[in-house]
C-alpha cells in the first residue's frame, strides 16, 4: 500500500484541512505527521489556539487518517520529520503548502510530491446510499443539532453515543436553524455541516434533517427505523422525550462533558474565535 504523509500544525481545523485529508487518503495509508506546540509556534511563530492534545484528538477522529504521529523536533517546513515504522511514498500538499523547498526535498529523497488543487478539494461529497437501509446487528441510535462548529466537545459526544450503537447523526437543515437561532445562522452550510460530521469516524451515517421546530428530524427518525435517540444534558427537552414515548424509542442522556484533560467547548464561543 502506498504511504501517504501530510505534516502541519493543523490548528482550528475546517473543511478545508478535512477535503485535504480527505483526498490524499484516495493515494493511500493517510500518515499525518502532526506538530507539537512547540514546533508550531517555532515555525509559524505564535503558539496554535488549540492545543497539541485536542488537535491530535480530533484528527484520530477524522475517519481519512490511518495513523497519527507528534513530531517533537523539526528545523524547517521545507523537510519531514524523521518517522519510524513506514517510509514515505507521497509528500501531500494543497496549494498554500506548495513550495520550490519542498519539490526539491523530495526530489532528492525519491519521494513523490502531490498537490491538491482548489479545484480537486471543491464541493462536499457524501456518501449516496441509505447505510441505515442495510441490515445490522448493532443498535440504531440518532443524534441531533447544528454543528455549526464543528468541535472537540461534539466528537466527544459522538463517541459515547458510538458505544451504546451506530451512529447517525441528523444535522439541522439552514431554514430551520436560522428559524430556532435568528439571523446569522448558521454560519456554514447544511452541505458542509453534514460533510464535517461524516467525516468523524464514529458516525454511520450524517443526513440532513426534513423537518421543522425542536423535532425537525422526526421525519428522518421516522424513514430510518431507528432504536434510540440520544441527546446531552443541554439538548434535552420535553418534546423529545414525548417523542421517544410515541415512536417506542428509547431515550438515552448523556452528561456534557469534554474529553478527560480537554477543555470544555461550545459553536456559540467559537464563533470567531
Amino acid at each position: 500500500m502506498t504511504n501517504v504523509v501530510v505534516t502541519g500544525s493543523f490548528d482550528d481545523l475546517r473543511v478545508s484541512h478535512v477535503r485535504f485529508l480527505h483526498e490524499a487518503a484516495k493515494v493511500g495509508d493517510l500518515h499525518v505527521m502532526l506538530w507539537s506546540d512547540a514546533v508550531a509556534e517555532t515555525l509559524q511563530g505564535a503558539p496554535p489556539k488549540f492545543s497539541e492534545a485536542e488537535r491530535l484528538y480530533f484528527l484520530q477522529a477524522i475517519r481519512y487518517v490511518s495513523d497519527l504521529v507528534l513530531v517533537d523536533h523539526l528545523s524547517s517546513v521545507s523537510v519531514l520529520p524523521d518517522a519510524t515504522g513506514f517510509t514515505p511514498d507521497v509528500w501531500a500538499v494543497d496549494t498554500q503548502g506548495d513550495t520550490a523547498a519542498r519539490r526539491r526535498y523530495c526530489a532528492g529523497h525519491s519521494i513523490e510530491y502531490r498537490v491538491f488543487t482548489d479545484v480537486d478539494l471543491s464541493g462536499f461529497p457524501v456518501p449516496t446510499e441509505n447505510i441505515y437501509e442495510q441490515p445490522t446487528d448493532r443498535k440504531k441510535v440518532i443524534v441531533t443539532g447544528c454543528y455549526d462548529w464543528l468541535h472537540s466537545g461534539h466528537i466527544r459526544f459522538f463517541e459515547e453515543v458510538a458505544e451504546h450503537g451506530d451512529l447517525y447523526v441528523a444535522v439541522g437543515n439552514d431554514t430551520n436553524v436560522r428559524h430556532l437561532k435568528g439571523e446569522g445562522h448558521p454560519m456554514f452550510s447544511q452541505e458542509l455541516r453534514r460533510y464535517m460530521v461524516q467525516s468523524i469516524r464514529f458516525v454511520t451515517q450524517a443526513v440532513i434533517t426534513k423537518g421543522m421546530g425542536w423535532m425537525d428530524a422526526a421525519p428522518n427518525v421516522e424513514e430510518m427505523h431507528l432504536d434510540a435517540y440520544a441527546v446531552n444534558e443541554d439538548g434535552d427537552r420535553p418534546e423529545k422525550r414525548a417523542f421517544c414515548e410515541e415512536h417506542n424509542l428509547e431515550y438515552i442522556v448523556l452528561k456534557r462533558e469534554p474529553k478527560k484533560g480537554l477543555v470544555q467547548r461550545s459553536s456559540t464561543k467559537l464563533r470567531g474565535f
